[in-house]
This record gives C-alpha cells, structure tokens and sequence, in this order.
C-alpha cells in the first residue's frame, strides 16, 4: 500500500469525535503551559502520562502531539506580549515580538507567529510523511564532529550576527559557556565552578536560566526604569489578519524559517534552539543588507521566521522518535516513554507493526495544526489586550509564574534562589548593553559543544583533522567563514561610509 493510501486510513483514524476530542485537549493544554514560564509541553505530556494509560494508544499519542504543538504557540504569545518566553525555543521570538507589541503591533506579531507555525507545520509535517526515510539516513551520519560544527556555528551567529556588537556578544556568550560549566563534569567527575556549594553540583538548570533571564530580569529592568500605569498607554487590538505588506515581508521569512528548522528537528543538535537563532541571525543580515532595518525596533521578519524554524522542528523531531526510537528533544523523550509504557517499541519496524497508530498519529498533525490556527489566529487581538493591564499587576504575576514554574520544574528551593540571582545578572547585562541572547545560547549549547568535542578528539586519539573529516562539517565551517567575511566587509564599507 502506497503512502497517500496510508495517509488516508490515517486521517480516518484521527478525524473519529474522541480522537478529535483528544487532539483539541491537546492544543489546548499545550498552548496554556506553554504561556506559563518554565513549564512547557515536556512537563505536560510527563504529568498526563499516568492519567492517559487507561486510553487508547492511539488517542493518548494524539493528545501528545496537540500538546507538542500547542506548547510551542503557547510560548510565543508570552515572548510576544510579556517579554517572558514560555519556553526557550522562542528567546528568539521575543527579540522583536516584544518590541512590536510595544509598539501597538501586537496582534500583527501574535498573527505572524500562528500563521508561520502553521505554514511551517504543514510543510514540515508532509515532508516527514513522504521523506523520513531519507530523513533517518542524514541524522545517522551525523556524529560528534557535525555536532561541534553546529553548536560553533550557533556561538558565531548569535555573538557576531544577532547581537551586532562582536565584543559585548563575545563576552555575553562567555557567561553563558560559564554557567554550562558549573557543576559535576560528567566524564570525569570533576566538580566545575560549585564554589564548595552543594547545591550547585547538580549544575544550573535551562530553566532556570531561561526565566531568570528573561522574565526576572525583564521585570527588574523595566522597575528600574518606569513607574506604574499601564504596560503600554495606548492598546490599537488591530486586525488579527495580517495586511498585505505585512504578509507579504513575512512569507519569505516563513520559508526560509522551514527550510532551517526541518533538517534541525532530525538531528539531535540541542532541539529548536539552534534553527531560530540561526533563522533571525539571517533576517537580521538580509534587512541590513537591504538598508531598511526594523530589527532591534520590532521587526516582523524576526518574529516570522524564528516561529517558523521553531514549529519546522518541533515536527521533524517525530522523525527520529518513530524511526529510531532516537529523542531530540525533552518532550520527544517523555513521548519515547510513553511509548514503552505501551509496550510498543519505536524503530524501523514501528511503521509496520503499528501502522494503524503510526499513520493516525502523523495524520493527527495535520489536525493539530489546523485547530492551532482556528483557535489562536481570531483571538489574537484578545491575548493583545492583555498589555492593558497595569505594570506593577503584570510583573507581580510574571514573577510569581516564574517562581512556580521554576520551583515545580525540580521541588528546589535552591533553583528559586538561583532564579533570582541569574535575573539580577539579566538586569545587569541589560543595563550595560549587553546581549541576552549569546549568554543563553552559551548555557544550552555548551554542553552539547563540550561533550561533541571530547568524543570527536577522542575518536581521533587527538588529530585535530577528525573535525574536518566529513563534507557535513566542512560545510558548516565554510558557512562560518564566508559569515565571518560577509561581516568583515560590511563592517569596514560602514567605516569608511562613516569616514
């Protein structure tokens, strides 16, 4: 039986009322502790996981794939509106979303990211249905030497591109690789930047970072430098379509955002973070070299193609989940849990011994995605008037979300501690002009980085050539040095220009 014909008992499968059911709960409970900083759809499918045993695998796995979805939108709309990502795949969201909704485009911000969610979905979602074979075979060749390559090019797009001053990024991604380091050295047991604290063995958790950031720092920022009233003095709800100039500066953003995220979600190179950094280090370039740059003033390109590059991934990460039985995510590990505790044992049998749930799941998408734009894209002028309520309400419940979620995400009091001292450095890096987003992707890269690159030099007992020894790698670098040239030049025509 072809794969149309697969697809289509698939869609007869997810498209029965319970299954429907499931897949709207879904959406819906992803999108609600997706906007609760530091929760995400990772906690959520782990929290339902012993109340969905007694459901029908296949309706248990629809509703994870409505919550995976639905979190990532969930997430956007607080980066979007608060500043506050709910999860760290939208930092980059909200470098421009925020700016937008300061600038009374919240609606045109909140639009772009569901319309890009959905278009990057629906792209991602059929390419995983007709191409996961071929999927499969590029993240097997892919091994510790890629995975160096890719975290390096992360470092120099988020330090050199998105944050424009190469000296402030470079040291901002410095604390990043700092606070990666801290704590229990996995490989050899050595205790890393704990001060004698025991609490900091454990190292610092992503979340805690993130929020503190982002949410505590945010909050302390902008205390020090306004007083009460409301969040923004003048709230247009807009239109939650988008007009045609705005559509048409965000469709190119949405492609080239897809084409990013969907060979990302394949790859377990550290989740979506990567594709929407690199996604708005690009627009970022292009608007330049363009010469009307909105980027630091609320840019709809950078809304546009980071959501984009985001959900592209969130869809292909399925791929390795069904065919190999390989998470690259956290929420794809709990799915891999679920699984088991099913009895059924993804791999590249799963797609013939478990046809019926396999198809029904991956038709699911479709669904999912279909009610994300239905429920979110007419109520985006609603979530836009959330900015009315007044300053000293609205970060008193961001902070209390904050606190919760940090606490809730490991019981310990010593994260809240954490949380509030990596917001005082959050406030402090923004007093000083320093960027926010080199210092986290430092935090959720470095590991990654570290551990590639011991097991590349141990694969070659120490020859340095081995990072060069694949055309996966060698690209990467060659993408890294014509990056490097393309700034160097641009930078030194602004000075004579300036001359």
């Amino acid at each position: 039986m072809d794969t149309f014909s697969l697809l289509l008992e698939g869609f007869g499968a997810a498209l029965t009322p319970m299954n429907l059911l499931w897949s709207l709960v879904g959406v819906v409970l992803g999108t609600i502790v997706g906007v609760l900083p530091g929760l995400g759809s990772a906690m959520a499918i782990a929290l339902l996981l012993p109340i969905t045993f007694q459901l029908d695998p296949t309706g248990a796995f629809i509703m994870f794939a409505g919550v995976y979805f639905g979190g990532q939108f969930g997430a956007a709309t607080t980066a979007i509106l608060l500043n506050t990502p709910g999860q760290s795949s939208s930092m980059a969201t909200a470098f421009e979303g925020y700016p937008m909704a300061e600038n009374r485009r919240a609606p045109q911000a909140l639009a772009t990211a569901v319309l890009g969610s959905f278009v990057a979905s629906i792209v991602a979602v059929t390419l995983v249905v007709f191409f996961s074979p071929y999927m499969v075979q590029l993240a097997v060749q892919f091994g510790p030497a890629e995975y160096f390559a890719l975290a390096v090019l992360a470092f120099l797009a988020t330090s050199g591109v998105v944050s424009g001053d190469v000296l402030r990024g470079v040291t901002a991604l410095g604390i990043g690789l700092a606070l990666a380091l801290v704590g229990i050295d996995e490989q050899t047991g050595t205790v890393r930047f704990a001060f004698g604290v025991t609490q900091l063995f454990g190292g610092v958790s992503i979340v805690v970072v993130t929020v503190g950031l982002l949410a505590v720092g945010e909050v302390l920022h902008t205390a020090a430098r306004s007083r009460n009233g409301a969040a923004t003095e003048t709230i247009v709800a807009g239109r939650p379509w988008l007009s045609r100039r705005d559509l048409s500066r965000s469709w190119r953003p949405w492609v080239r955002g897809t084409a990013l995220g969907v060979p990302f979600g394949v790859i377990p190179a550290g989740g979506a973070e990567i594709p929407t950094f690199l996604s708005y280090a690009a627009e970022k370039s292009l608007a330049r070299r363009r010469g009307n740059s909105e980027f630091g003033r609320g840019a709809i390109e950078g809304v546009a193609g980071p959501e984009a590059a985001n959900n592209a991934t969130t869809a292909t990460s399925l791929v390795p989940l069904l065919s190999l039985g390989l998470p690259t995510s956290a929420t794809a590990a709990i799915m891999l849990g679920a699984f088991q505790q099913y009895g059924i044992r993804p791999g590249p049998l799963l797609f013939t011994e478990q046809a019926d749930l396999v198809w029904a799941l991956l038709a699911s998408l479709f669904i999912g995605s279909a009610i994300l734009l239905v429920l979110n894209l007419p109520f985006a002028p609603v979530w836009a008037k959330l900015l009315r309520i007044p300053r000293n309400y609205l970060y008193a419940g961001i902070l209390v979300f904050a606190t919760l979620g940090v606490y809730t995400a490991r019981t310990s009091l010593s994260d809240v501690v954490l949380l509030y001292l990596v917001g005082v450095l959050g406030f402090l890096l923004r007093r000083y002009g320093f960027p926010i987003a080199p210092v986290l992707i430092g935090v959720i890269l470095g590991p990654l980085a570290e551990t590639s690159l011991r097991r590349a030099m141990a694969m070659g007992q120490g020859d340095v050539g081995v990072l060069f020894g694949s055309p996966y790698s060698i690209g990467l670098y060659a993408i890294m040095v014509v990056a490097v040239v393309v700034m160097t030049v641009g930078r030194l025509r602004k000075r004579r220009v300036a001359a």
